[in-house]
Formats: C-alpha cells, structure tokens, sequence
C-alpha cells in the first residue's frame, strides 16, 4: 500500500475534509514505494523523525502536524530540517489534529470514555457545529482522589490539580489537549470535575470562585490514546507493523 492510499482511508475514516481545524491534516509529505512500518507519535518533532527512521518506519503518524492554515510558513530554520531530513530518508509524514480529537471511536475524547469506564454524556465546546468535549457519567461516584490515582495511573503522567468542588465525582467534562478555554461553558454546565491537558494561569481564580475541580493530566498524555488507537485500526485492517514513539514533552 502506497502513502497516498493509507492517506485516503484515513481522510474518509476520520472526514478529515468535512472538519474545519486550525492545522493543516492529511498527507502532509509523500515518500516512494509502499508502506513497510508505520510509526505513531504525538508531534511532529525532529526527534520522532530520527527515531521513526532507527525503527525502520517509512511513514510517520502523528497528532500535531507542520503547518498552520492560515499563513505560510517559510521553508527555513527548523522547519526546513525536519523537512529535509524526510525527504532524505524517504518517510512520509500523516497528520490529524481536530479529526482524530472528536472522532467517536478512534477519537482521544472517544478513547477517555472508555478509560474512565462510564457512559457518554452530552458533548459541549462546539466549534463548527462540532462538540470538542464530551460529558463522562461514572456509574457510580468516586472521591477525586481515587479519580486522580486512576488518572497518573492510566496515563502515567504527575497530574496538576486544583480541587476546589466537591469530594464526589460522577460527571466528568472532559477535553483532551489545550480545552482550558471551554473552563466556563463547564462550570455552567454543572460538572462534578473538568479533566483537560494543562492549566491556564488566568483560569485559577475563575475555577476557584466558582468552585469547580479541575485536572490537567498533561496535553501530551492526553493525546496519546488517539493516535495509538488509529494505529490499531490500521495494524488491524492492512497488517501493517505499528510502533509508537513515546516523547513525552512534561506538559
């Protein structure tokens, strides 16, 4: 299979052309013969392309991709030698931001749901008629301390939190990623906690005064179950070797 077939599975799989998205999706840099291993990362560092090529990936999957929509980008700097060095060594670059965050399967939110072990709420954070975030109903409620060990424990992350709610947690609003600007629209929604990526300075009297808990489990590890679930998929529909590459960035 060629890059540019296993591009427009995804592309139709995730809609990547119906989702409006601040960064630029899809194949993103070709490469020539077929797909021999694929590797998955989170960002497209130059520290995942050289560890793509030691793991002997012709192409690269990741979450945040090289280019924004708007304005382009001048082909130099550090730009330039992440580019350089794919096109060097032959391996294609695949990137899905927004489309892999809210798809209802694959998706990073959609992954939490299935995490956490409760069932699927309302969705709230709509951006072109999209909801980013999603309600997660615990069957029964927890203590926010069993809540924030399931948390380190499930995403081997150091969390930050600021419990300013109640002890008992049965709904959680949850966004994967930067979702510290939706802090409002879930205070107003009455969850018991918000759980998004990483905090906001301007947000901690906001939370505070409104008495809202909220846990930032890290941007980063909040974006890994979706790229490795896509990942899976792939594995398992083409049998196609996957490999992550984890880089954690502590944020």
């Amino acid at each position: 299979m060629k890059s540019r077939e296993l591009a427009e599975t995804i592309n139709q799989l995730l809609q990547v052309n119906k989702i409006d998205d601040v960064l630029v999706n899809g194949l993103l840099v070709d490469n020539k013969g077929d797909i021999e291993k694929i590797a998955l990362s989170v960002d497209a560092s130059l520290e995942a392309f050289l560890e793509a090529k030691n793991r002997g990936a012709n192409l690269l999957l990741v979450h945040h991709g090289l280019f924004r929509k708007e304005g382009a980008s001048p082909i130099s700097g550090v730009l330039y030698e992440r580019i350089k060095f794919l096109l060097d060594n032959d391996i294609g670059l695949y990137s899905c931001h927004l489309p892999l965050d809210v798809h209802h399967e694959l998706g990073n939110n959609a992954q939490a749901v299935k995490l956490f072990g409760g069932k699927e709420g309302i969705g709230f954070g709509i951006e072109g008629g999209i909801s980013l975030g999603k309600e997660i109903i615990l069957e029964q409620s927890i203590h926010i301390e069993e809540l924030i060990d399931k948390i380190n424990s499930e995403f081997k992350t150091q969390i930050i939190s600021w419990k300013f709610g109640q002890d008992r947690i049965r709904t959680i609003g949850y966004i994967s990623g930067g979702g510290i600007g939706y802090l409002r629209e879930v205070i107003d929604l009455g969850f018991d906690v918000f759980v998004t990526g990483e905090p906001r300075h301007s947000a901690y009297w906001i939370a505070k005064e409104a008495k809202m808990n909220c846990i930032f489990a890290g941007h980063y590890a909040t974006e890994t179950p979706g790229i490795k679930a896509l990942g899976s998929y792939i594995n398992t529909k083409f049998g196609i070797d996957i490999e992550f590459i984890d880089l954690p960035t502590g944020y």
